[in-house]
C-alpha cells in the first residue's frame, strides 16, 4: 500500500544454538537465547506471560481484525524455504553501508547478529530501543491513604508486566522477552538511544487527542491507524486514556528527531527531554552463582554456554514461569525478581546510555493537544507526500463482498456434521473433500475451530477464505479455546512441542504461503463486539461479533428436527467437545457419533472418556 515493495522482510531460519553455546547460521530468534536450542520446538519461558486469546495475542495477530478488512492484498507473500532469513538479511544489509537499527522488540535477532558478526559491529552507527523501565512507575495508578474499597494497585513498579505484576514488577515486556539478548545488545559497545516506559507513561492517549485524530484522517495510514486505535479503545477493559500507551511511534518520533537534528551534547529532542544514565540489564537474580535448574547457561554443563563466568550477573536464579515461587516475598504481594530490568547501576558492569525521560509539552498553549509529539504524529500520518497508494477497494474496484449461500431447500440433505478442527494443512485438506461431497451424502452444519492445536487461532481467517472459495458463506465458524482444558490462560503446557518454524507454526500459520492466494471472503476475524455479549462497550459494528464455538453448538443443534441427531468429525484436540459435553446437558443425546482423528494427546483425554 505504501509503496515499498523495495523492502526486505527477514523471517525465521532453520538453525539453532548448541548446548557448548556454538550459533549456528540463519538461527531463527523464536526462542529467547537462554531457551533456544538445536531445533524450533521448545519452551516459552517468558513468551508465556503474554495471553494468547482475545484482547491480547489473537487481536494482535489480526489487528483486531482491521487488516483483512482495510489493506490491499499486494504481490508479495511467504514462501517456504525461500523467504529471506533474518539473520541472512541483517548480513546483507549492515556489510553493504553504515546502518541504524531501531529495535522495538525482543532484541533475540539483533543479538544473535552482534554476537555472530562481530566484524560487522562497526557497521552499526546508532541503536535505538523502544523499551525498558528505568525510573519510570505504575501508571495505573495507587490508592490514597484514606480510601476503604480501593483494591491496591504496585506503586513504583518500573515495568509494565500487567500478567506478572506479583513477580516481576521491574520488567518491560521487550526486554523481558529475551533479557540475555538486551544485555549482549545494551554492552555491545554501539551508541545506543533508550525510549523507556519512563518517557511513554507521560504520553497516554488522552480523550481530546483521540478527537482530534478522528478530526484528520486525510490519508489511508491514518484511517488505518485510527480504526486501530478505536476498535482497542472500544475492546479495552481498563481505563483507556490513562492505560494505552504509543510506544513504538514515540520512539520512532524521537529517534527520527535526533537523525534529523543530529546527535547533540545535551541529547536534546524535540519530543523528549534526555538524560545520559549509566544502566544495565539484569538477566538472573542474586545470589549469583547458586544452581538450582533454573538457569539453563550454567544448571547441567561442564562449561557454562558462551564462556559466561561463573557468579557472574548471568549465573543466578532465572524466572522460570508465570507461577515461579523464587519470586515470591512472604508477606508482601510484590514480587523479588528483577530478569529483564533495564537498571541504572555504576561501575564496569554499566554502560552510559542516552535515555527519553519524559514527554515534552506542546510549544503552542492554544491547541488541544497537551504534547508536542502528538503534533508531529498526527502531520507525518497526514501528510500526502509517500502516502498510501490505495486500498483493498481501489486496488480491486469489482471486488465486491458477497456472501455465497447456496440453496437447499429443495434438496435431501445427508448427515448433518459438525467439523472440529485445529488448522493444520491437513484440516484443510479435508475441509476440502467434505465441501467436494453432495450435500445428500454429507451436510455440514458448522465448523469449530481449536485454537490450542496446531496452528495459530488467527488462521480462522483463512477457513472463511476456503468457504468463500467454495461458495459456502452460509457455514457457520465458531472459534474455540485457546489453551487445553484446565490449563490456565497463561501457559504453553502443550502447544511448546509444535515448531515454530519450517514445517510448523510458520508454514501452518501461511498454509505454506499458499493462503494469500485464495479469495478475500467477507467474512472474517473480528474484534467487534457488544455490551450484550461481554464487552466493556459497543464498538462501532456490535454486529459483526466472531461466533464462539459454543454459540455455532446451539446454533446448529437448534436447527435440528425432533429425532435428528449430529454427527462430529475432529481433526485437532477434543477441547471443543469436551466444553460442549460440560456445558449443554443434552449434548450425548444428541450426538450420533464422533470420528477422532488420531489426536488423542494429553489434553483431549478427558475428551474421549467424556463420551462413555
Amino acid at each position: 500500500m505504501m509503496g515499498r515493495d523495495d523492502i526486505t522482510v527477514g523471517v525465521g531460519g532453520e538453525g539453532g544454538i548448541s548446548d557448548d553455546g556454538r550459533i549456528y547460521p540463519n538461527v531463527g530468534g523464536y526462542f529467547a537465547m537462554i531457551e533456544q536450542e538445536m531445533s524450533t520446538v521448545g519452551g516459552c519461558r517468558y513468551r508465556q506471560t503474554i495471553p494468547q486469546g482475545r484482547n491480547d495475542r489473537l487481536d494482535v495477530n489480526t489487528n483486531y481484525g482491521i487488516r483483512r478488512a482495510f489493506l490491499p492484498q499486494g504481490n508479495w507473500r511467504y514462501f517456504p524455504l525461500q523467504q529471506p532469513t533474518t539473520q541472512q538479511m541483517m548480513i546483507d544489509i549492515i556489510s553493504a553501508a553504515p546502518t541504524t537499527v531501531l529495535l522495538m522488540g525482543t532484541h533475540t535477532n539483533f543479538a544473535l547478529f552482534l554476537m555472530s558478526n562481530p566484524h560487522l559491529k562497526n557497521n552499526v552507527e546508532h541503536i535505538y530501543i523502544m523499551g525498558g523501565g528505568v525510573r519510570s512507575h505504575n501508571p495505573t495508578g495507587c490508592c490514597s491513604k484514606s480510601s476503604i474499597s480501593c483494591v491496591p494497585q504496585q506503586c513504583e513498579d518500573h515495568g509494565n508486566m500487567f500478567t506478572a505484576y506479583n513477580k516481576d514488577p521491574y520488567s518491560e515486556f521487550n526486554i523481558f522477552g529475551d533479557p540475555f539478548g538486551a544485555y549482549q545488545v545494551f554492552h555491545s559497545g554501539i551508541p545506543i538511544t533508550l525510549v523507556p516506559l519512563d518517557a511513554t507513561n507521560t504520553i497516554p492517549i488522552t480523550d481530546n487527542f483521540f478527537k482530534e485524530f478522528e478530526q484528520k484522517q486525510n490519508t489511508y495510514e491514518a484511517k488505518y491507524c485510527f480504526q486501530t486505535l478505536k476498535i482497542a479503545r472500544d475492546t479495552w477493559f481498563n481505563q483507556f486514556y490513562t492505560s494505552y500507551f504509543m510506544w513504538d511511534s514515540f520512539m520512532t518520533g524521537v529517534a527520527l528527531s535526533i537523525m534529523r537534528n543530529g546527535e547533540k551534547p545535551n541529547g536534546e529532542n524535540d519530543f523528549a527531554e534526555m538524560e545520559v544514565m549509566n544502566i544495565t540489564v539484569v538477566t538472573s537474580n542474586e545470589p549469583y552463582g547458586v544452581h538450582d535448574g533454573s538457569n539453563p547457561f550454567f544448571d547441567g554443563h561442564v562449561r557454562p554456554k558462551f564462556n559466561l563466568l561463573e557468579g557472574g550477573v548471568h549465573s543466578g536464579h532465572v524466572l522460570t514461569g508465570f507461577d515461579d515461587p523464587f519470586c515470591v516475598m512472604k508477606g508482601s504481594i510484590k514480587g523479588k525478581c528483577q530478569d529483564g530490568y533495564t537498571k541504572e547501576v555504576q561501575g564496569l558492569d554499566s554502560v552510559a546510555v542516552l535515555v527519553a525521560v519524559k514527554a515534552k509539552p506542546n510549544r503552542n498553549a492554544n491547541s488541544p493537544l497537551d504534547r508536542e509529539f502528538f503534533n508531529n504524529f498526527l502531520e507525518v500520518l497526514n501528510h500526502p507526500a509517500h502516502s498510501g497508494r490505495f486500498n483493498l477497494t481501489n486496488q480491486f474496484p469489482h471486488y465486491k463482498e458477497v456472501m455465497y449461500k447456496p440453496d437447499f431447500r429443495n434438496q435431501i440433505r445427508g448427515m448433518p456434521i459438525i467439523f472440529d478442527m485445529d488448522l493444520s494443512p491437513g484440516d484443510f485438506i479435508a475441509l476440502l473433500c467434505i465441501l467436494k461431497a453432495n450435500i445428500d451424502v454429507i451436510d455440514l452444519k458448522g465448523i469449530l475451530v481449536s485454537g490450542n492445536g496446531w496452528s495459530n487461532p488467527a488462521t480462522i481467517d483463512v477457513i472463511y477464505d476456503v468457504l468463500h472459495m467454495m461458495g459456502r458463506d452460509d457455514i457457520p465458524v465458531g472459534l474455540g479455546s485457546i489453551t487445553a482444558l484446565g490449563a490456565p490462560e497463561l501457559g504453553c503446557e502443550y502447544v511448546k512441542v509444535i515448531p515454530h518454524g519450517s514445517g510448523g507454526g510458520l508454514d501452518t500459520d501461511t498454509l505454506f504461503g499458499l493462503a494469500r492466494m485464495l479469495p478475500r471472503a467477507p467474512r472474517r476475524y473480528t474484534a467487534e463486539n457488544s455490551i450484550k455479549y461481554g464487552a466493556p462497550r459497543d464498538t462501532a459494528h456490535p454486529e459483526l461479533r466472531q461466533p464462539l464455538a459454543f454459540d455455532v453448538w446451539q446454533q446448529v443443534t437448534a436447527e435440528l428436527g425432533p429425532t435428528d441427531k449430529i454427527t462430529i468429525l475432529t481433526n485437532g484436540p477434543l477441547i471443543n467437545i469436551a466444553n460442549i459435553i460440560l456445558s449443554d446437558t443434552k449434548a450425548k443425546s444428541i450426538i450420533k457419533t464422533s470420528f477422532f482423528i488420531a489426536q488423542l494427546r494429553t489434553e483431549n483425554l478427558y475428551s474421549w472418556h467424556s463420551f462413555g
